[in-house]
């Protein structure tokens, strides 16, 4: 995928780790929408500061770019503690996450991404030093190899995934605090990018705010980063105020249209009803049709085509729907899926191509 295609993708890349550290709320007060689990979140480190201890483990789980790791450095800031950043693809061995373990201060927050993506034997250490502060590290092999029991000073582990289904039972088991992380409402998004403009010192009216913020997929990382790419275009191409004629001139350059679709998302929609007349059409089929993986297809494109109710998963493939058709101005034939009397798929035509 190309620099352009990559704008309404909820996963962060390297150009917006620096971006979103000036844009991203340093205190609870300051964090946009999540009312619930913000409310939750400060009982939760309220009573532990009361009580002078560490807070309970906190999972945090929901789509990328909804504000989990912002949540967790807010939860250090908040405690008055350190903070220690990894990842689970990160840890491959019970020892790296050992040496991490080991290096903490008492109250510090360790903070895991993805870790529903931590190697098993990883994970398995993590158990004891969750719930008893104490890791047991293996030094040598076979008959003569010795477990050697450390203690870890009390933390709190806050854990980010964006598929919590892949957590195993007695890692979910062991988090005390679970809270999962909700789209956007186009006025939440709204609120956020008055606040980024205001740091980032870009002009922007009600109007400019309310065009960027319904094509950013109830996303704040999108939201934030089509504002950059549009206050570049204000600046060369305009009086450097991002308004409503502005933030439309600046979305159709990076082909990011009304509904937040870009490039890729029309690839397949227009590949779904141009050549397999709506579907049902299985996943790699799709993938080739439109020249990308079909991981990229299913991760990247169809979460938010299906959740718009474009796309529909069926038993025997991938869907077009009304709205679908009727976005590329293209008029649905009769019998097609999502209309008022949608034909009911037949469970026993399975695609093998689906993946």
């Amino acid at each position: 995928m190309s620099e352009t295609d990559g704008l309404v993708s909820a996963y962060v890349s390297d150009a917006d780790r620096d971006a979103e550290a000036t844009v991203r709320p340093k205190r609870l007060a300051e964090f946009i929408a999540q009312d619930r689990v913000r409310d939750q979140l400060d009982l939760l480190l309220q009573g532990a500061m009361r009580r002078g201890s560490p807070p309970d483990h906190i999972l945090l789980s929901g789509p990328p770019g909804l504000g989990k790791t912002s949540l967790a450095n807010i939860v250090a800031a908040e405690l008055g503690a350190g903070i220690r950043v990894t990842s689970g693809p990160a840890i491959e061995r019970s020892g790296d996450l050992a040496a991490i373990l080991t290096s903490l201060a008492e109250g510090d927050v360790l903070f895991i991404d993805e870790i529903h993506r931590i190697a098993r034997p990883a994970e398995e250490l993590l158990y004891s030093a969750m719930e008893d502060f104490r890791v047991d590290v293996v030094v040598g092999k076979g008959p003569g190899a010795t477990a050697i029991p450390l203690d870890v000073e009390p933390f709190t582990l806050v854990g980010a995934t964006t598929r919590s289904g892949l957590l195993t039972g007695p890692m979910r088991d062991r988090f005390g605090f679970v809270a999962h992380l909700d789209f956007y409402a186009p006025a939440d998004l709204e609120t956020l990018l008055h606040r980024s403009a205001r740091i980032l010192g870009v002009p922007i009216t009600a109007e400019g705010a309310a065009e960027v913020a319904g094509r950013s997929r109830g996303t704040p990382r999108i939201a934030n980063r089509l504002l950059r790419r549009v206050r570049d275009y204000a600046e060369v191409r305009a009086d450097g105020v991002v308004n409503l004629e502005t933030a439309r001139a600046a979305l159709t350059v990076y082909d990011v249209d009304a509904l937040g679709l870009d490039r890729l998302d029309r690839a397949v929609l227009t590949a779904l009803v141009d050549s397999f007349r709506g579907g049902p059409v299985g996943l790699s089929t799709l993938a080739v049709a439109v020249g990308e993986q079909p991981d990229t297809v299913e991760e990247v494109c169809e979460p938010f085509l299906v959740r718009a109710g474009l796309l529909a998963r069926t038993p025997r493939g991938r869907v077009a729907t009304e709205a679908a058709w009727r976005h590329l101005g293209r008029t649905p034939p009769n019998g097609t899926f999502g209309a008022d009397s949608p034909p009911v798929p037949d469970l026993f035509s399975l695609d093998t191509d689906q993946a």
